[in-house]
C-alpha cells in the first residue's frame, strides 16, 4: 500500500517464500541458543526444546531482525541483535506453553502437534514455560555484557527494559491476566481493545521497538515503531477470531471454535466477520503507512516488512 491506502507498484509476490527461508534462518539462530539434552534436567531441557522447535511463523524475531536492517542496523550478523531476536522467541513460546494450559485454554494441539503439557504432563509444562522466560533474558543479558562500547551498553539496556516491560505486568502477561479473569463475562469494547493491545499487541511492538533502539534510533521513531507493531497486533489477534470461525483444524494446526468453547468474547462476537475483516483492512494501512515514513526517510526498503504486514492480513493460519 502506498500512503492512500493502494497497493504498492511493487508487488509483494514471493514474499510467503522469503518468510519461510527467513524462518528457517531463525530456526538455525535458536539452535545455538538452546540448552543440551541430558543431564539430570533432562526432561524439563527436552520439554523445552520440543516446543521451541514445534514450528511457527517467528514473526516476532523475524520483525526484529528486519526492522533493525530497515533503520540501519546490522540485522542477524549483529550479536546483540540475534540474541535479542532469540529471546523474544522464546518469550513468545513460553507464553504459547502457558495459554494450553488445562487452567487457560486447555488445549491439547497447536501447529499441528501435541502442546506441551499435553506431551509432557501439566506440571512440566508450567516448569518449560518458566524456564523459557528465564533464559530468554539470559540469552539477551548474557549478550549485553559482551558489548564494550559505551553507546551499545545503554541501546541494549534499553532494549532490555523494553522487552521487559513488553512482556511483563504492563503488557503481555497484564493482557493475558484480563482475558482469564474476563473469560465467560460481556464485555465493553474498550476492555476487548486493552486486553487485545497488551496480550498480542505488546510483544509485537517489542519486536519492532527492539529492532529500531539497537539500530541506534531517536525517541520519537522509536514510538512510531511502538505504534506500528500495535497496530499489526490488533490486526494479527482479530485475524485470529476471524480464523477462529472460518478457518479449519487441518490448516491452523490447532482447534476452531476455541473461542466458542471456552465462552469468550471476540471482536468477531462482538461486531461480524466482515466488520472484523475492514478493521484488520484499516489497521494493516495504518502500520503500512508507518513503514513508508521509515522507508522515505531512511532510503531502505520497506518492501518485505509491507509485504509482511499485508501477507499477515490475509493468512489462514
Amino acid at each position: 500500500m502506498d500512503e492512500k491506502g493502494n497497493m504498492k507498484t511493487a508487488p509483494v509476490d514471493g514474499i510467503g517464500q522469503s518468510l519461510k527461508n527467513k524462518a528457517e534462518n531463525i530456526n538455525g539462530l535458536l539452535a545455538g541458543f538452546l540448552p543440551k539434552e541430558g543431564g539430570e534436567q533432562a526432561t524439563v531441557i527436552s520439554s523445552v526444546n520440543y516446543s521451541v522447535n514445534a514450528g511457527g511463523k517467528r514473526l516476532r524475531p523475524i520483525l526484529l531482525i528486519e526492522t533493525n536492517i530497515l533503520c540501519g542496523g546490522g540485522g542477524m550478523e549483529d550479536p546483540l541483535v540475534a540474541a535479542f531476536a532469540a529471546a523474544i522467541e522464546m518469550i513468545h513460546t513460553y507464553s504459547l506453553i502457558h495459554d494450553d494450559l488445562p487452567a487457560m485454554d486447555n488445549d491439547m494441539y497447536r501447529r499441528g502437534k501435541l502442546t506441551t503439557h499435553a506431551k509432557y504432563g501439566e506440571a512440566m509444562g508450567i516448569l518449560a514455560g518458566d524456564a523459557l522466560l528465564n533464559l530468554a533474558f539470559e540469552t539477551a543479558s548474557s549478550a549485553l555484557a559482551k558489548e564494550g562500547e559505551p553507546k551499545r551498553v545503554l541501546a541494549g539496556a534499553k532494549a532490555l527494559s523494553i522487552l521487559s516491560v513488553k512482556s511483563g505486568l504492563w503488557g503481555m502477561l497484564g493482557g493475558q491476566s484480563v482475558d482469564v479473569e474476563k473469560t465467560g463475562q460481556s464485555l465493553k469494547e474498550g476492555t476487548l481493545d486493552f486486553i487485545y493491545r497488551l496480550k498480542t499487541g505488546a510483544l509485537l511492538e517489542a519486536a519492532v521497538m527492539v529492532g529500531g533502539v539497537l539500530a541506534g534510533i531517536k525517541e520519537e521513531e522509536v514510538k512510531l515503531l511502538e505504534n506500528m507493531g500495535g497496530a499489526i497486533g490488533m490486526a494479527f489477534q482479530i485475524q485470529d477470531d476471524i480464523l477462529d470461525v472460518t478457518g479449519n483444524d487441518e490448516v491452523l494446526g490447532k482447534p476452531t471454535h476455541s473461542d466458542e468453547k471456552n465462552n469468550k468474547t471476540t471482536y468477531v462476537t462482538m461486531h461480524s466477520v466482515e466488520e472484523a475483516k475492514e478493521a484488520v483492512k484499516q489497521l494493516t494501512g495504518e502500520a503500512v503507512r508507518i513503514l513508508l515514513k521509515f522507508d522515505k526517510k531512511r532510503g531502505r526498503d520497506a518492501n518485505f516488512l509491507i509485504g509482511l504486514v499485508e501477507l499477515l492480513s490475509e493468512r489462514e493460519s
